[in-house]
């Protein structure tokens, strides 16, 4: 039986769910002399993120990491349902699921490395950054070409908008 290419599945994606730290940063820190750990975040991927949160598709974090700029910074893009310190991402996915109702095979998830593999096994379409672990790559459906933290998660979220005819026509949309 032949597989599917990955962009037969884009016409029924309702549901993004993205890790941070890998994909929608590069999976590098800066420490501060304090202890603060920095990251930063593509500024192409919040406007995606944006601008699907606009167009009606659920969007979900579901991340190990517990930095509260993180979730600062994903809250003013839209997103509302954002999981920090997840290390069991299955647990958090079930709940996400049960409370919205969503149905599996209508879902995204971009991860990046090993704590991403279960929760990416149970859902439709598993996609990772060009830079992603070998234990990912090899469950993905998509690899963008794209590095996490440089564009990864834009290319998913404009492909699978763009499929379905939501990409175009936006240019006055507010963004932060």
């Amino acid at each position: 039986m032949e597989e599917k290419s990955y962009k037969e599945y884009l016409e029924h994606i309702t549901t993004f769910i993205f890790d941070v730290d890998g994909v929608l940063t590069d999976g590098s820190v800066i420490i501060t002399t304090n202890g603060d750990m920095l990251r930063t975040m593509n500024i192409k991927d919040g406007y995606a993120i944006k601008t699907a949160v606009n167009k009606g598709y659920n969007i979900c974090i579901i991340s190990g990491g517990t930095n509260e700029g993180v979730r600062l910074r994903l809250k003013g893009l839209g997103v509302k349902d954002i999981y920090l310190g997840a290390h069991n991402k299955i647990e958090q996915l079930n709940d996400y699921f049960n409370k919205n109702s969503i149905k599996r095979e209508n879902v995204l998830y971009m991860g990046d490395d090993v704590p991403d593999y279960q929760a990416m096994k149970m859902i439709g379409l598993p996609c990772c950054p060009q830079d992603a672990v070998p234990e990912i790559k090899a469950i993905c459906k998509y690899i963008s070409h794209k590095k996490g933290g440089k564009g990864a998660a834009r290319d998913v979220i404009e492909q699978v908008m763009k499929v379905q005819g939501k990409w175009n026509g936006n240019y006055d949309a507010k963004y932060d």
